[in-house]
Parts: structure tokens; C-alpha cells; sequence
């Protein structure tokens, strides 16, 4: 029972290394998403360094260092830095390209729901989740934001394999009470529109 929970967690995550960092398999990967993260948000939130100078400072160090590398192994008959191809291949443009289509159409589809079909409950859902993230995002910046996402993701699924029965109790009692003050607020809506457009609504 436990085995296969811990499969469907690790297979609803995708299953691969990423699943395996975020669930703290490998534990070397996770500590070092959880060092790099911590260090980078220190260096740019706290210290207050440049992204911009960060990165090229970064980018001429590696160049210094492999240029030299190359220099001195030509020099003493020693073996070049072992690089990987540089090149990006078709397959990863295209699977990257796949996954960017199916979200593009996604927000198109939702767009279009709202601004012709007239869905007023997308409309309202949409509507209350992006002031929902405007909320929050006014208590944070865009760094801290993402640093607390990359916290909570590998905080959250080691939690939740670990303790995932009375987890999914919690959230189907919290489901059930967010469900209900929804529909009476939808219903609040609703009844404020005009007849007619409700009346085209429920013929849709």
C-alpha cells in the first residue's frame, strides 16, 4: 500500500529525475537546488547584486577558466576540458515547442470561452484567481515568489507521500467548504446580470 502510494506521488510528478529531486530520492540533487536557490535569492534580494552583472561575471570566469584549461593542457600534452556537443537538438526544440502549444491554446481556449462564448463562470473563476496571485504578489517580489516556490516544492511532496491519507481528508473537508461558499458567491453574481443574458447562459 505504502509502495504504491509512493509510486503514484512519484508518477504524478512525472517520474523522472526531476520527481526523484523534488521527493528527496536524490537527496544530493535536492540539497543542491535547496543550497542554489537559497544562495541566489540571498544574492540578489539581500546583498543586493545586479542579475545582469552576475551572470557576466559568471560567463567570463567559466571563459578564463577555459581558455586557460585549453592553453596549459596544449602546453603540457594534457587531455582538453571535456565538453558536451554544443548544440541544442531538433528533438528537444520540438518537444519544447509541443508543451509550449498545448499551454498556448489552452489560455486561447479560456480566453475565447470568456470573451465570446460569454462563460461567466470561467469569467468569475479566472477573474478571482489572478487578483488571488495579485494579492500575494503585492507582499512579495518576483524573487522571493519564486524562491518560496522552489521551498515549497521540495517541502510539499516528501509531505505529502509521507502523510497522504490524512492529507486528502483535510482537502476534500476544505474542497467541499470552499465548493460551497463558490456556488453561493456565483449564484450572488449571477443573479445581479441582467435575465436575458442568464437565460442565453442556460440554454449554452
Amino acid at each position: 500500500m505504502v509502495e504504491s502510494r509512493q509510486s503514484f506521488v512519484h508518477h504524478a510528478l512525472g517520474g523522472g529525475a526531476v520527481a526523484d529531486v523534488l521527493l528527496w530520492r536524490r537527496w544530493y540533487g535536492s540539497v543542491t537546488v535547496l543550497v542554489g536557490s537559497t544562495f541566489l535569492w540571498f544574492l540578489f534580494e539581500r546583498a543586493g547584486y545586479n542579475l545582469l552583472s552576475f551572470v557576466a561575471n559568471v560567463l567570463l570566469l567559466l571563459v578564463l577558466i577555459l581558455f586557460f584549461w585549453a592553453k596549459s593542457a596544449s602546453l603540457l600534452n594534457r587531455p582538453l576540458p571535456p565538453l558536451p556537443d554544443m548544440e541544442v537538438s531538433e528533438e528537444f526544440i520540438a518537444n519544447a515547442g509541443e508543451v509550449m502549444r498545448v499551454w498556448v491554446n489552452h489560455v486561447l481556449t479560456i480566453a475565447h470561452d470568456i470573451a465570446i462564448g460569454g462563460n461567466i463562470r470561467l469569467f468569475v473563476q479566472v477573474a478571482f484567481g489572478l487578483w488571488v496571485i495579485s494579492y500575494v504578489g503585492s507582499f512579495f517580489n518576483f524573487l522571493t515568489l519564486v524562491y518560496l516556490g522552489v521551498i515549497f516544492s521540495l517541502a510539499i511532496p516528501p509531505l505529502y507521500e509521507k502523510y497522504q491519507d490524512q492529507i486528502d481528508d483535510k482537502l476534500i473537508l476544505a474542497h467541499n467548504i470552499i465548493l460551497s461558499q463558490y456556488k453561493k458567491i456565483d449564484d450572488a453574481i449571477l443573479k445581479k446580470i441582467p435575465m436575458h443574458l442568464n437565460k442565453e447562459k442556460k440554454i449554452q
